[in-house]
């Protein structure tokens, strides 16, 4: 313990030991050390002395700490001493006294000790698992030594912490940590974690950071936060920047709705901090990392529409209109919009409709005009104005119209000032900037549209009073002839080239004036320094511009007396190498990367992007064109107009090929149609058929309860019979019986009047199709057989008619016999009363004789309609169904007659037996007749008495 003291500061005897003599023997009570209180003191003695003496702390007691930390899991107090030492030895503190040497010199050193540390992955492994630790003394130190490791070895401790499980989980959770500290290093933390790695950053935009990030920097108060704000927007940019799927996660989880509120500002924009314009600053880069120009159009274009539909595009026009705003944060407001509407035709539209708040009020895209034009703005500004106007353009022909538009002679409005205006205003100024600024803004206006470079060939210029007015055409080579600027020269010729390409009628009015060829082939013959190279590329461009598109329309300037004429003049050789000279400059690379134009200085300003994209495009066909002979001409002239013919044969055949496509479309909808047809008809005969069985079921359950009521009431009249006397009970069997008879009749006759219905529809079907001979034979064959089982049923009815004669003749005979053998004993008007009705019986039985005649008449009308309809009946397969169902129907309605017969004889048995168990003789029917006319003899004997 006392040399303890002596190194933390106490005095003590003797010599003074080194500092590595110190350390060593500090790192042998480390490791030799058995009670926990001396490891832990020797800990926190390295820890003092890790700062001052870095290098032997970090050779010596790497490992011992490292140790400390496998071992002495349990106390947290010896973790937290050993992880502030390796942080200590690690971390790279950049001090202000140092110098860079120095400086250069412990980089080097952390750089070591990092490379010592990850050498083995365990370490890392180990120190991810230390942060699961909830102890301030643990956590806190581990989150830093880990970011400095992040720090000096990125990409390998971030392959580690990829293949660790659980790795980027434990990590996320220290952003939700109570603790701000912890919370804070631990954004710090992830930001060098997710640096250009996309695997950990599609991992931790999963693990839900969106989400923690947006809370946090709202929770910090937006862009009036502090520097937690700025850590969560770096984190943010990370995520996103240069990473689609994240892009995509963003913007479909609803993200950019939230950022809205960051941007609404006061109508008081005065004394904003630095902190508030760093975050939105980020802000803002963080908006045009999802609308990038870089990202893939799909994605692009979708985040710039959720921003319109949000509100977003609306809040930021409002930043750019608003007094007050800091310059810089201006500038990146107008670079955010020009990227929010780059390309998207309603954003654009928006765009062209915001004022701003002046009196009178002035379109926003006039103000910036006026901006870039003007040599007092700031270059930044100005840049950024530009791009502005060229994304407003991008792709928008519309607003290449109202553009130009402003330009044309019937359009223009003295009391207001226009874009045109202001873009003409800036072409032909003394500010050279201006000059580029205007030509490049007015190339962007007729990039890819034919019908503006037309348009734009009506402008005329009144250059001085008494002078006849100018083109914009002629005015523009006037200016490039006088020999002004480098800058502004450049811009005038970009202009040019733009507007001359593929427009042969712009091309036709250049070459009209007869000074600007001798003009161009005298700036590219002549030998001039480094610094007119690149106009000398441009006019040899243009002039190439000129020959490609040639129409011959001009006999002085074809195509052939141009090639001759830069043959004779300047030489092709020398005119391939001077057109060259435009895409070896070092400044048309820088341009060729991004559409945005960032240059360092106003003098570094020349080319523009879209210019970039013409220029490679044009180089290799301008050099084929001018090495091309006549002969050479001609032939692809005879293969063009070949390729013509070939192309409007292939077009007629597509043509065809459409037409039959759209027949071959029209009969599969038809056959589609009928075959949901067809569909539909299947499933109306199922719901019939299902509809015939139930009523078949409903008659046959009818059919039973007939039978047991027709069962119940015959048993009921065999017992009234035997308490009221036989003969009365007969006679009203009797007429039960025929009024059963007649309601077979009526039931008989409904059913004809089916048949005739049926046969109507038949009739009327075959009017409108006939079916094949086999359809019609089947058909007569079952009408046949529905006439015969009539026939029969009428036979039935005749015979049972015949046997209630002979019943009703039996009962008037039993009642005269049971009249002579009781003596009398019924007087007179009993006898009438029967006698009456008898006659109203045979009154009845008359009807139904002429009911059965009008119903043989019905048969035979019936007979005479199937055979007229045999020739002409076309039955479907569905109403064959239906006279199969009404066949069986009638069987089964002959079985219930036969049934009804047999129950007629077994009353008639049981009545013959009750009048012989009255004492009556019954004989047969011969006797029976017989007696009948012994009957009648015996009336005439006592009519005469």
């Amino acid at each position: 313990m006392n040399f303890l003291r002596g190194v933390m500061g106490g005095q003590a005897a003797g010599p003074q030991p080194s500092g590595a003599e110190t350390i060593q023997k500090l790192c042998d009570r480390v490791a030799s050390s058995t009670l926990l209180e001396d490891r832990r003191d020797a800990v926190r003695a390295l820890k003092s002395l890790s700062k001052k003496y870095r290098m032997e702390v970090g050779t010596q007691a790497m490992d011992h700490l490292i140790n400390i930390l496998q071992t002495d899991r349990s106390d947290s107090e010896i973790l937290g001493y050993a992880l502030d030492t390796l942080y200590n030895i690690i971390c790279n503190d950049e001090e202000e006294e140092q110098d860079e040497a120095a400086q250069k010199q412990a980089d080097d050193l952390g750089a070591q000790f990092t490379e010592q540390f990850v050498q083995d992955p365990e370490h890392v492994t180990l120190l991810l698992a230390l942060l699961e630790e909830f102890d301030f003394h643990v956590r806190w130190p581990g989150v830093k030594l880990l970011t400095a490791l992040l720090k000096n070895q990125c990409v390998q401790v971030q392959g580690i912490i990829l293949v660790s499980p659980m790795g980027v989980s434990r990590l996320m959770d220290l952003l939700a940590d109570s603790r701000e500290v912890i919370r804070n290093d631990g954004l710090l933390l992830l930001q060098q974690l997710t640096k250009s790695n996309a695997a950990i950053q599609k991992i931790v935009a999963f693990e839900n950071a969106f989400e923690r990030l947006l809370d946090i920097i709202t929770e910090e108060g937006s862009s009036d936060g502090g520097i937690v704000v700025e850590d969560c927007l770096l984190l943010l940019v990370n995520l996103l920047k240069n990473n689609s799927s994240n892009q995509n996660f963003f913007k479909e989880g609803s993200y950019i709705q939230r950022m809205k509120p960051w941007f609404e500002v006061g109508d008081d924009n005065s004394g904003w901090s630095a902190q508030k314009v760093t975050n939105l600053h980020l802000m803002l880069q963080l908006v045009r990392v999802m609308v990038s120009p870089v990202n893939s159009p799909g994605a692009t274009a979708s985040c710039q529409k959720s921003m319109y539909q949000c509100g977003l595009l609306q809040q930021l026009c409002t930043i750019l209109m608003a007094t007050g705003v800091p310059a810089d944060i201006l500038t990146e407001t107008i670079n955010t919009v020009s990227e929010v509407i780059r390309g998207s035709q309603v954003n654009q539209d928006y765009f062209a409709s915001v004022n701003a708040p002046s009196n009178p009020p002035r379109p926003a895209i006039v103000v910036l005009l006026m901006s870039m034009v003007n040599e007092r703005q700031p270059f930044v500004l100005r840049c950024a104005v530009l791009y502005c106007f060229q994304c407003f353009l991008y792709k928008n022909q519309k607003g290449q119209g109202e553009i130009v538009a402003t330009l044309l002679p019937s359009t223009i409005d003295a009391n207001s000032i226009s874009a045109g205006q202001l873009l003409c205003g800036g072409l032909f100024s003394v500010d050279s900037l201006s000059n580029w600024c205007a030509a490049v803004a007015l190339a962007h206006a007729l990039q890819d549209n034919l019908t503006q470079k037309e348009q734009l060939l009506r402008v005329q210029l009144a250059t001085s009073l008494g002078k006849p007015p100018v083109s914009l055409l002629q005015q523009c080579t006037n200016i490039l002839s006088q020999g002004s600027k480098v800058q502004t020269r450049v811009g005038l010729l970009m202009l040019l080239c733009t507007w001359i390409n593929n427009c042969p009628i712009a091309v036709t009015h250049f070459l009209h004036n007869q000074e600007n060829v001798p003009f161009l082939t005298a700036q590219i013959s002549e030998n001039l320094g480094e610094d007119e190279r690149l106009v000398q590329g441009l006019c040899a461009l243009l002039l190439g511009i000129c020959i490609y598109y040639n129409d011959n329309s001009l006999e002085n300037y074809t195509k052939e007396k141009l090639k001759q004429l830069i043959e004779k003049r300047i030489g092709k050789e020398n005119f391939v190498e001077k057109l060259g000279f435009i895409t070896k400059h070092e400044l048309y690379s820088r341009a060729a990367q991004k559409p945005q134009p960032v240059f360092p200085s106003p003098e570094q300003m020349l080319f523009d992007h879209e210019f970039t994209k013409l220029v490679k495009e044009l180089e290799g066909v301008i050099t084929k064109a001018v090495h091309k002979s006549s002969e050479d001409e001609k032939k692809e002239e005879e293969v063009k107009k070949t390729l013509e013919q070939h192309d409007n044969i292939v077009t007629q055949y597509k043509e065809l090929i459409r037409e039959q496509d759209a027949q071959i479309q029209e009969l599969k909808e038809q056959v589609a149609s009928m075959s949901s047809q067809n569909e539909q008809m299947q499933t109306t005969v199922t719901q019939q058929l299902a509809q015939i069985q139930q009523h078949k079921d409903q008659y046959n359950i009818l059919k039973l309860k007939l039978g047991k009521e027709n069962q119940n009431q015959s048993n009921s009249q065999g017992d009234s019979s035997q308490v009221n006397g036989l003969q009365t009970e007969e006679l009203i069997q009797l007429r039960e019986e025929v009024e059963e008879l007649r309601k077979q009749h009526t039931l008989l006759q409904t059913q004809l009047h089916d048949k005739d219905a049926l046969i109507n529809t038949l009739r009327s079907e075959t009017a409108e199709g006939s079916a094949g001979g086999s359809d019609n034979t089947e058909l007569l064959k079952e009408l046949e057989a529905l006439r015969s089982q009539v026939e029969s049923q009428s036979a039935e009815i005749n015979q049972m008619k015949t046997e209630r004669q002979e019943l009703l003749r039996r009962a008037e005979a039993g009642s005269s016999d049971a009249v002579s053998s009781s003596g009398g004993s019924l007087d007179a008007a009993k006898m009438a009363e029967v006698e009456s009705r008898l006659r109203d019986q045979t009154t009845e039985t008359e009807r139904l004789k002429e009911e059965a005649k009008s119903l043989s008449e019905s048969r035979a009308e019936l007979e005479q309609q199937l055979a007229s309809a045999t020739s002409t009946v076309a039955i479907l397969q569905t109403e064959q169904a239906k006279l199969q169902t009404e066949v069986q129907e009638s069987k089964k309605e002959q079985d219930d007659l036969l049934m009804l017969l047999a129950d007629q004889d077994q009353k008639i048995h049981s009545l013959k037996q009750k009048l012989k168990d009255l004492g009556e003789t019954v004989d047969d029917e011969d006797d029976l007749d017989a007696r009948d006319q012994t009957d009648d003899d015996f009336e005439e004997d006592e009519d005469e008495d």
